[in-house]
Formats: C-alpha cells, sequence, structure tokens
C-alpha cells in the first residue's frame, strides 16, 4: 500500500474528520469525513486530479451536510433522549413541590431545589427562603412556581 496515494490520504482525513466529531460535537465534521471517504473511493477506482478530487469533497460534504444532517440528528436523539436544548415534557414537572432557596420576587426570579439541583424559578408573588411551592409550569429552564 502507498501511504502517499490519493485515496489513502482522503481515506485518512475521512477517518480524522469523524472522530473530530467526538471531540467537536455539533454534527458537522462528519460529514466533510463523508465527503473525503466519497473522494478516497472515486480514486480508488479513476484517478483524478487535485482540483477534481477538492471539487467532489466539496460538493459532496455540502450536499450530505445539507440533505443528510437532519435525519442523522432524529436518529442520533430516537437512541439518546432528548437533545440539548429541547424542551422536556413539562407535565413530568407540573404539580411538584419543592423548596425555595433563593427569595423570589415578581421582579426578580429566584431558585428553588429541584432533583438535587437549584432551578431559577419566577412568581407573581414574593415568596421567602425555605417555603414550600408547587410547580405550575415551565419556560425552557425557569419553573413556574405558586405558594402552596
Amino acid at each position: 500500500m502507498d501511504w502517499e496515494s490519493p485515496e489513502v490520504i482522503w481515506f485518512v482525513t475521512g477517518l480524522i474528520l469523524i472522530l473530530l466529531e467526538f471531540a467537536i460535537p455539533g454534527l458537522i465534521t462528519v460529514f466533510f469525513g463523508i465527503g473525503a471517504w466519497i473522494v478516497a473511493l472515486i480514486c480508488l477506482i479513476i484517478p483524478l486530479e487535485l482540483n477534481f478530487q477538492l471539487l467532489i469533497f466539496i460538493i459532496v460534504s455540502i450536499l450530505s451536510l445539507m440533505f443528510l444532517r437532519k435525519w442523522f440528528r432524529d436518529l442520533i436523539a430516537q437512541h439518546s433522549g432528548p437533545v440539548a436544548g429541547e424542551n422536556f415534557d413539562n407535565d413530568e414537572f407540573i404539580g411538584e413541590e419543592v423548596v425555595v432557596v433563593e427569595k423570589i420576587t415578581p421582579k426578580k426570579h429566584g431558585r428553588v431545589e429541584f432533583r438535587g439541583s437549584t432551578w431559577k424559578a419566577e412568581s407573581d408573588h414574593t415568596i421567602a427562603v425555605g417555603k414550600m411551592v408547587r410547580i405550575t409550569g415551565k419556560k425552557n429552564i425557569t419553573l413556574i412556581v405558586e405558594i402552596l
């Protein structure tokens, strides 16, 4: 095997890009790795000049990024639970009783302890530290609470 042949160089480049996806999450570099592997496969069959190799790499990488990223992301989300940034099911929070650990006022968020960590909380009423409250809703990572 010739380590300087284009197909080997493109294959190794693709492997590095795909492995880099584990260090830089975002589901982007993997598609450039796929583009490099496609170029390696084509170079294995047909000898191409560097300009054509780069053109194929860019086109395949961008097209796979545009058309396969959503499908890959959905596939991964099915097997790993909620994706960062997605809203959790609000029903799992509603009705839970929690304790206030930082004073809540209508104009300023406070904090409550819930499931072993503290969460930002808001209410239409002033609630002192140590009071028990009930979760009535959730906006992103802020819990909406009411006095028991």
